[in-house]
Order: C-alpha cells, then structure tokens, then sequence
C-alpha cells in the first residue's frame, strides 16, 4: 500500500513516500477505509519537528483529518456500513489524535475503530469532510461550546486565514457577532473582507493590538482568539474589555509565552481553553455544511506524491485555509 510517513522528528526530509506500507485489515469492532481525502493541520508540523515532552513513535503516518468510502468490517460491525461515505473522527481511547497518536490519513486505506466513523450526507465532499474534524471542529468547541459568543459581540481573531481561523470567522458571522480578522497579507485580508468579516488588521505593519483598541471605541473586545501564543499573549490581554474572554487552544508560535496578570485581574476578564471537538461537533458542522451555513475553505489540493509539498505551504503559513491531499 502507498503511505506517506515521517520517519524522524526533523524537517520536511523526514517525509517519505513509501509503497510498501503494510495493508491494513479490519479487527474485530473495526472497518478499514478507503481514504478519499485528508485535510492536514498544524499539527501535523508539531509532528514532524517534535514537540519537548510529547514524544511520537516513528514512524508515523501524518493527517488526522479523513474522509472516504468504507472498504470492510470486522467482526461486531454491521456489514450496512461498506459501501458508506464516512467522516472519521479524528480522536481516539484512551486520549490523542490520528495523525499524532496513531497512524493517520496519508494513505490509501486505514483501519479504524468503528464507532469512530460519522455517516456523510451526500451533498458535502469528501473534501469539504475532510476539512473539519480538527480546525473547523476545534473552532466550533471554542467559539460556542466554551467561549459562548454572542450576537452583537466584539471578537478578535488572530491567525484568521488559516483552518481554525476561517472557521472562526464563519461561525462568528453565522452568531452576528462583529468580527476583527487578523492576518499577514492584503490578499488574505481581502479573502476574509469577502468571508465576511468587519474589519481587518495586518498584523505585519501595525499593533493589532492599537488597532482593535481603536475599531472598538476604546473599550476593547468582547472576545478574543488567540491559537498562537507566544509574542502575541501580552497584547491579547491587552486588547480585551472589562469581563473580556480571551479563548485559546493551542500555541503556534510558542506555548510558554510572558504574560502580565495585571490586565487579568483589573479587567476581571476570562481565559478559557478548549481542547479539540467532540463528536457532535462534528456531526453539527456536517449538517452546516449540507445546509451551506458552513462553507470549508480549501487552499490547494495535493496528491499523495506532493504530500512534503503540503506540509511546506503548511509550515511556511502559505495557505489560506485548509489544505487537502487526496491519495
């Protein structure tokens, strides 16, 4: 079988294809997929270069986001399901993601827990399906499960362009809240005016911070996104309102940030983790999907062969969304 594997922490050299990766076969309680699309994310890169204390086995098939045609069951598994187009999700027992945890996506057939598999209503992709679980399905849990946005509310996103950030500005506008979409570039700030967003900050020529003061009556933001970390944590703070909600669920520029409490508690404002998405996550943002209210962002689709290539735009914050391979 044709897999892509990282075999060591490193940079994109470690990145193989390889053609004689072992078949998989179903156990019992399992299906085997045909894998019809894998959407990447960061943390497929956090794979990749290593992350201190979170060690990976190698090596390791990256892509937790999949999507296909179920191949075969194994036994305890209801035969109705071959033939089906599925959504896997991504998590798995006792705790970890595809991808990181386990042997992801970059593949052309996976073998999985089934009651891992979510049924696909016809009109979503497989492409569009495979956009979801891990960016849009983070997203989902942070704006509205645990940061319970609200109509008419002020919320800033940083790193808008990309997977989580697109969902973040989706399901803000789909709420009626008043978006401020931070991102690199004026094209991407272009793309987001048109996804819908209020008002727009390039980051690289000006505070966003000072910025955000300013569009909010110098007041501050209701609620503020920040996946990033790192230089970006102090000004966050500094950017909310009195009782602001800042949400955080992961750290790409760094996950040991300086901070200043004296904003946190003369503000008395909130920071709120979300960790990933949970089933029914996933399961509401397939019908939003199906209904349109949700529309995925796909920058570039690869094939399997490109898949080091996909991982560079990824690593190198040159995409716009979501990018796809398809094995």
């Amino acid at each position: 079988m044709r897999a892509v594997a990282i075999d060591a922490h490193g940079g994109l050299d470690q990145v193989r294809l390889r053609t004689d990766w072992p078949e998989p076969t179903a156990g019992p309680g399992q299906a085997v997929v045909e894998v019809k699309a894998c959407g990447l994310n960061y943390l497929d890169i956090f794979v990749l270069q290593g992350m201190p204390g979170l060690p990976v086995t190698m090596p390791r098939i990256p892509g937790g986001d999949i999507s296909g045609v179920v191949h075969s069951v194994g036994a305890g598994v209801a035969r109705e399901w071959v033939g089906r187009r599925v959504l896997i999700d991504p998590h798995i027992k006792p705790g970890g993601a595809l991808g990181e945890h386990a042997n992801g996506g970059l593949c052309e057939r996976i073998a999985i827990e089934a009651e891992n598999l979510i049924h696909m209503p016809d009109a979503v992709t497989f492409e569009q399906a495979a956009s979801l679980p891990i960016a849009y399905g983070t997203a989902y849990r942070m704006m509205i499960t645990r940061g319970q946005l609200k109509a008419g509310e002020l919320v800033l996103i940083l790193g808008a362009s990309g997977g989580v950030g697109t969902g973040c500005v989706q399901i803000a506008k789909n709420l009626k809240a008043r978006v401020i979409a931070c991102a690199s570039s004026p094209e991407k700030l272009k793309r987001l005016k048109e996804l819908g967003a209020d008002h727009v900050i390039d980051y690289t020529k000006e505070d966003f911070s000072k910025k955000a003061w300013e569009l909010s009556g110098k007041k501050g933001v209701d609620v503020l996104v920040n996946y990033t970390g790192g230089d970006t944590w102090v000004p966050s703070l500094r950017t909310l309102a009195k009782h602001g909600r800042l949400l955080t669920c992961g750290a790409t520029a760094g996950f040991d940030p300086k901070t200043d409490i004296r904003y946190i508690w003369r503000r008395e404002v909130n920071i709120i983790g979300a960790n990933g998405w949970m089933r029914e996550d996933l399961e509401a943002l397939l019908l939003e999907v199906e209904r349109g209210t949700i529309k995925p962002i796909i920058d570039r689709v690869f094939p399997l062969a490109e898949s080091a290539e996909a991982m560079r735009l990824l690593q190198d914050r040159e995409v716009f969304g979501k990018v796809i391979v398809t094995p």
